[in-house]
């Protein structure tokens, strides 16, 4: 069992990221864009995020989710994927991802997409 990792998708508020750093500054982002992926497709992105064992967090609603669920179909598995609203305020978001990233596993989110905030 370990902590939840993250893979940060091009489009995520920034702020979102400093945030959960600033509260915890062992938990791990990869940021897409700082891996070279920023043009790959979902498709990629989820592959990359399931064998590296990354959670997905991202702004992308329109796609993203429609990619998880088709890949979760064809019986493929996804680390877990965290869909966040752009317009959302980040206070939430942040404080979230840092109860997510301290309380559950990492491999809780297997198999699962989530649009934060949880109510």
């Amino acid at each position: 069992m370990s902590r939840p990792k993250f893979l940060v998708d091009h489009d995520l508020n920034e702020q979102i990221v400093v945030g959960v750093l600033r509260g915890a500054p062992a938990a791990e982002f990869r940021r897409v864009r700082e891996l070279g992926f920023a043009t790959r497709n979902d498709a990629f992105l989820l592959d990359y995020a399931a064998g590296q064992g990354l959670i997905i967090v991202s702004h992308d609603v329109n796609t993203k989710p429609a990619a998880a669920y088709e890949r979760l179909g064809d019986g493929r598995a996804v680390a877990g994927l965290f869909m966040v609203q752009q317009t959302y305020p980040v206070g939430p978001i942040i404080d979230q991802l840092l109860l997510i990233w301290s309380a559950i596993e990492q491999e809780e989110w297997a198999n699962h997409v989530v649009f934060l905030p949880m109510r």
